[in-house]
């Protein structure tokens, strides 16, 4: 599934632009003014993603798809904007933490150039926490941020509204 998963972010990222107009429009009915500042920042590419993952999540969670958790749908790698890395530089920064493991983040954070981003890239669950957490976010919204690539038994946000958020990043 996670290959299934990366190989379609890969393809879809080559791709220009962000989301249309309805769904950008759709997006701004959403977020605060804050997030909404956040969502653009981030890619084309990764606006299209998050707008479709959170799309899937109000399919399946219906009246359970509130304002928070569809902003951490749309908002849950907001702090990948952090790392300024292209399509190719994602993809060595995701094999390097297959290879050598997401703990080396932390130093490759401390070190220059393209090394540092690629440990911003891996700690973008945090950094983009922290970054929803500034901007007034509601709490499940920061915390899907800080924990969408942790097992589900170390999640905060309620089981139900994380498989959802899960499995409709991973589709």
């Amino acid at each position: 599934m996670r290959a299934r998963h990366l190989t379609s972010r890969f393809f879809g990222s080559l791709r220009p632009g962000g989301p249309g107009a309805d769904a950008e429009r759709w997006v701004a009915d959403v977020l605060s003014a804050e997030e909404l500042e956040l969502w653009r920042r981030m890619s084309g590419a990764d606006r299209r993603h998050a707008h479709g993952v959170a799309k899937r999540v109000e399919r399946s969670l219906g009246n359970e798809a509130t304002a928070p958790v569809l902003a951490a749908a749309l908002l849950h790698d907001v702090g990948k904007v952090d790392a300024d890395l292209g399509t190719y530089g994602r993809v060595i920064a995701t094999l390097s933490a297959a290879v050598a493991g997401r703990e080396h983040a932390e130093l490759w954070r401390s070190r220059s150039g393209f090394t540092r981003k690629v440990g911003l890239y891996l700690l973008h669950p945090d950094l983009g926490g922290d970054q929803l957490a500034l901007a007034g976010s509601d709490p499940l919204t920061v915390s899907w941020a800080r924990q969408h690539h942790m097992p589900e038994d170390q999640w905060t946000v309620p089981a139900a509204i994380g498989r959802a958020l899960r499995d409709a990043d991973d589709d």
